[in-house]
């Protein structure tokens, strides 16, 4: 589901008459361009195989993947693979079996993406995490770059953590209880503040 222009324009009302700070990092990062995932096996796919890797890694190996069974990556095309032909294509062998329990959870119905978005963020989130290798922070960001939720809190996020502390002139990295403190005037945006906080970094000192 797309992040729809109008309540992007509403989110950025509210959070520049609600955080100072908050509309000063918007005037600096410009209009927001997020663009969501269209196929939500495919992102989840994407998300394990990204873990702990760098972005470069992670586009190599995806792309093998794809051109081995096509794209968009489908459950019924990730279940015929075996860990060791995952593992040939450059999937860790951890990876490998993440990726086959999901393909498993989707194509047995205890993981229905089709149905996903009649639910709460709290049900998602609980649903995704039966698979292996789905934690928390996975969950939020599917729901965040796939779902289009506008009012997701990633708080163990690295980059928000880092992002927090740099625009918030904070002396240590925030943990969990300050950012959902100081995400308070955000809400029901956080999604929208946290996309904001994480282009920050990217930002010239």
């Amino acid at each position: 589901m797309p992040f729809y222009a109008q309540h992007i324009r509403q989110a950025q009302v509210h959070l520049k008459a609600n955080d100072p700070v908050m509309r000063d990092l918007i005037r600096k990062v410009g209009p927001f361009t997020l663009k969501t995932h269209k196929h939500p096996f495919q992102s989840l796919i994407r998300s394990i195989i990204a873990q702990q890797i760098s972005v470069s890694a992670a586009k190599t190996i995806i792309g093998r993947v794809v051109e081995r069974v096509g794209e968009p990556l489908i459950a019924d095309a990730i279940a015929r693979l075996s860990v060791e032909e995952l593992r040939e294509l450059g999937v860790s062998q951890q990876k490998a079996s993440y990726c086959l329990d999901l393909a498993r959870h989707v194509l047995d119905g205890q993981v229905n993406l089709q149905q996903l978005n009649r639910r709460s963020d709290a049900e998602i989130i609980d649903e995704l995490v039966q698979v292996k290798g789905i934690g928390v922070w996975t969950a939020q960001m599917f729901l965040i770059f796939c779902l289009g939720r506008l009012d997701v809190l990633p708080v163990d996020d690295l980059g928000i953590k880092n992002a927090v502390m740099q625009t918030y002139g904070l002396r240590k990295q925030p943990d969990a209880g300050r950012i959902q403190k100081l995400a308070q005037p955000w809400r029901p945006y956080a999604s929208i503040a946290s996309w904001y906080l994480w282009r920050s970094l990217e930002l010239p000192k």
